[in-house]
């Protein structure tokens, strides 16, 4: 009787450390970005199954040893935190943390190595509804204008300064709620509805190809949770 208990007992253990050794035998792979196209250097990332935190590389890749069923945390100094929820079905993690409101979190970005180049996170303009009250102005176009000493609206378009093309329209890409719409889409919008805008030039559009060329101007609009 002894010896069947012993050999059920060793069974048992057998096949906690098999499930164990399985569930951890899974690598998921991921990239920390903000502004869409800015990999975050050192943004952690904590696996909820084992309390690990990890860290993104030079290129804000990250890789991450989990269950099949787990939860990512990622954060970085002066960013917002996301947390990210894997199954069996997902092998790579993309997150794109938005930079918080105030230049000491712009600060706080810079100056702990966050960013590897510095002037691609200066040449994003962010305008967020926390710090301005968008209601005062009675259309986006003057909200843009009234903000950004370095857009110009002309025709209903937005134009960029100093990311002008020599050839075909000067207008700079508009991306709605991460979509890419025309320019006259944004009269039909309230300032009231409005979340965010980054205006995003230079190298930090580059992730757009050729329609990036003049710079982009992201658009964010209020979900139900905002309201």
């Amino acid at each position: 009787m002894k010896k069947i208990v012993s050999g059920l007992f060793l069974i048992c253990l057998m096949l906690m450390l098999v499930v164990d050794g399985y569930s951890q035998d899974r690598v998921v792979n991921g990239r920390v970005t903000t502004f869409d196209s800015i990999p975050l250097i050192n943004a952690s990332i904590k696996i909820k199954s084992t309390k690990q935190i990890i860290y993104t590389d030079t290129l804000g890749n990250f890789y991450a040893p989990c269950n099949y069923e787990d939860n990512l945390k990622v954060w970085a100094r002066g960013f917002s935190t996301e947390r990210v929820k894997v199954d069996s079905v997902i092998k790579l993690v993309i997150v794109n943390l938005d930079l918080k409101p105030g230049k000491k979190n712009r600060e706080y970005a810079i100056g702990y190595g966050h960013v590897s180049d510095a002037n691609k996170l200066i040449a994003v303009s962010n305008l967020n509804n926390d710090d301005v009250d968008f209601s005062q102005y009675t259309d986006i176009y003057e909200l843009i204008r009234g903000r950004d000493p370095s857009v110009m609206i002309l025709n209903g378009e937005i134009i960029i300064r100093g990311q002008n093309s020599l050839f075909g329209s000067n207008a700079a890409l508009v991306v709605l709620d991460g979509l890419p719409v025309e320019n006259s889409m944004l009269s039909n919008i309230a300032p009231i509805d409005v979340k965010s805008i980054s205006i995003v030039k230079g190298s930090g559009a580059a992730i757009y190809g050729a329609r990036g060329a003049n710079g982009v101007v992201l658009i964010e609009t209020k979900k139900g949770t905002d309201l």
